[in-house]
């Protein structure tokens, strides 16, 4: 009896999004036709690249719809995920990916409330960082080259989101510059998101009306202008189709208007529904996988552990540019083994720079969780900020042996590199330059405002991933000779963070980890000792 049912049932279920669709059809045709009879008189509807590229814009208020006029994906169903799995946890992640068939099914204004319930209720509102640390990449990434130029060439302008304010604020006036931006407002009880946004259309609507009095040429950029009660306030309003949008090209890096150097959270994919799919179908072998890689490094010999960890996904690549012949002899401070100088790309640095030399060595770290401290396979050693203090537990353990130091005192994901703490150069005329680069796939192996304990675990649990490591010429320190200064410890450090960044194709800066924690975490970086680097 079931069996014969089957087929009306199938049948069932294929009817429905049939109807839906013709629905959704008919919406969209009787939404043409009052955007015909209603607004047109009102407005000019032109396509935003083709009537636009000879305008002079340079005395206008641009009045932009940003969903809809700026990014190139048509779905924001991957920032609400980010929200749900950087600030909440994986079940409110897997919750929301769950109700995707949903989401699609319903209006695009049910559709957003949706998402805000299961992404925001219960979210402390003083904690949430994703909209600032997380989400501006994401953003910029899906920013359109066409709408960005456009967007440049206004006199003002003014970004209008159907997303929370607290999702785009960052990213739209710190890495855009937009003067003005409005998106929707959230309930607050207790200093916590209830998952309900205020209905604050129409004061979104007087707000633009205020921001935007008194500037003559108003222009106005939408896909749906109809939808869009501010609208009114522009003499002109130019229309952005669908199609026009897939054929965008992305915004390249060079362009931003602002470097994006720092960012957090554990995802390093665009966190689309079939992407979310991949994620969770592997997340339960990832974590065995991560145990056995664990496992194989901590007990096999460098021989054996670097073939087996390579078959399970776990790449290392290494050049050795360092043709300087060991120059023991020759310097005036004896009994010192080499101080190996690397930028800072993950808590594994010090590792991985052991299995490319294929023996171990100590690694000297500013701080480190007690978790990544009993794991690690090499000896480290933790550092003070104390000057003095570190000078002499950094001289005692190169007369001991071979010693690493990131002198940038943080991790940095972005093709940047921070400014290099100048006190290795005072130490050892053995300075050997290491360049790190590193590739994962599906989860970052840092963070700054997680937790560090799972650093070393998240990144095993990538299903691949390359660790690229480049010995450099060797360098001299800040030594003196004949009793004159060589070279300033500032000289060395410089030298070798240009050296490092030209190898790796990297840009210097001068910041520090003070202003990454500072941007990611709103604070200085000095919290307990599980819970930083």
């Amino acid at each position: 009896m079931v069996f014969k049912a089957l087929p009306y049932t199938l049948k069932l279920i294929l009817f429905i999004p049939r109807v839906l669709l013709k629905l959704h059809n008919n919406q969209k045709k009787a939404l043409k036709r009052t955007l015909s009879n209603t607004h047109g008189s009102h407005f000019k509807s032109q396509t935003l690249i083709s009537n636009l590229q000879t305008c002079d814009l340079s005395h206008k208020t641009l009045i932009f719809d940003v969903e809809g006029t700026l990014l190139r994906s048509p779905s924001v169903f991957p920032y609400f995920m980010l929200v749900a799995f950087e600030s909440g946890s994986l079940i409110r992640a897997f919750v929301l990916f769950v109700l995707y068939p949903l989401l699609v099914l319903v209006n695009d204004e049910l559709s957003i409330k949706i998402m805000v319930m299961i992404s925001f209720f219960g979210i402390k509102k003083d904690g949430f960082r994703v909209g600032s640390s997380v989400l501006p990449k994401f953003l910029l990434e899906d920013v359109g080259l066409e709408g960005f130029d456009v967007m440049r060439r206004g006199k003002k302008k003014v970004g209008v989101s159907k997303l929370p304010q607290v999702m785009v604020e960052c990213f739209l006036k710190d890495y855009l510059e937009f003067d003005h931006v409005f998106g929707r407002e959230l309930r607050v009880f207790g200093g916590y998101f209830v998952g309900l946004m205020k209905d604050n259309k129409n004061i979104i609507k007087h707000r633009i009306i205020k921001v935007v009095e008194g500037d003559y040429d108003k222009v106005c950029f939408s896909n749906k202008p109809v939808k869009h009660d501010w609208i009114a306030c522009s003499k002109e309003v130019y229309v952005v189709n669908d199609g026009e949008k897939k054929a965008w090209k992305i915004l390249s890096r060079e362009k931003h208007p602002k470097d994006l150097i720092f960012h957090d959270g554990r995802l390093a994919f665009r966190p689309e529904p079939l992407n979310m799919f991949i994620m969770f179908i592997w997340f339960p072998f990832s974590i065995l996988l991560s145990i056995y890689r664990i496992v194989i490094a901590l007990t096999m010999p460098y021989g054996v552990s670097i073939p087996i960890l390579a078959f399970t996904g776990l790449h290392l690549k290494l050049t050795n540019n360092n043709s300087t012949p060991n120059p023991r002899s020759h310097d005036h401070k004896q009994h010192k083994g080499r101080l190996y100088v690397c930028n800072h790309r993950t808590l594994l640095d010090p590792l991985y720079l052991s299995f490319g030399l294929k023996k171990p060595f100590a690694a000297v770290t500013y701080s480190l969780s007690r978790m990544s401290e009993i794991l690690s396979p090499i000896k480290t050693v933790r550092l003070t900020r104390d000057r003095e203090q570190d000078a002499k537990t950094m001289d005692k353990m190169l007369k001991i042996g071979d010693l690493v130091v990131c002198p940038e005192g943080t991790t940095c994901r972005e093709p940047y590199l921070l400014r290099f703490s100048p006190l290795f150069a005072e130490l050892s005329d053995h300075i050997v330059p290491v360049a790190l680069d590193t590739y994962v796939n599906m989860f970052h192996g840092t963070t700054a405002g997680g937790s560090k304990c799972l650093d070393p675990f998240l990144f095993m649990m990538n299903p691949c991933s390359v660790y690229r490591v480049r010995f450099l010429d060797q360098v001299h320190g800040a030594s003196l000779q004949t009793g004159v200064a060589s070279s300033t410890r500032f000289d060395v450090a410089n030298y070798v963070q240009s050296e490092i960044g030209k190898t790796l194709d990297f840009k210097c800066t001068n910041l520090t980890r003070k202003d990454k924690y500072l941007v990611l975490a709103g604070n200085e970086g000095f919290v307990s000792a599980g819970n930083k680097r």
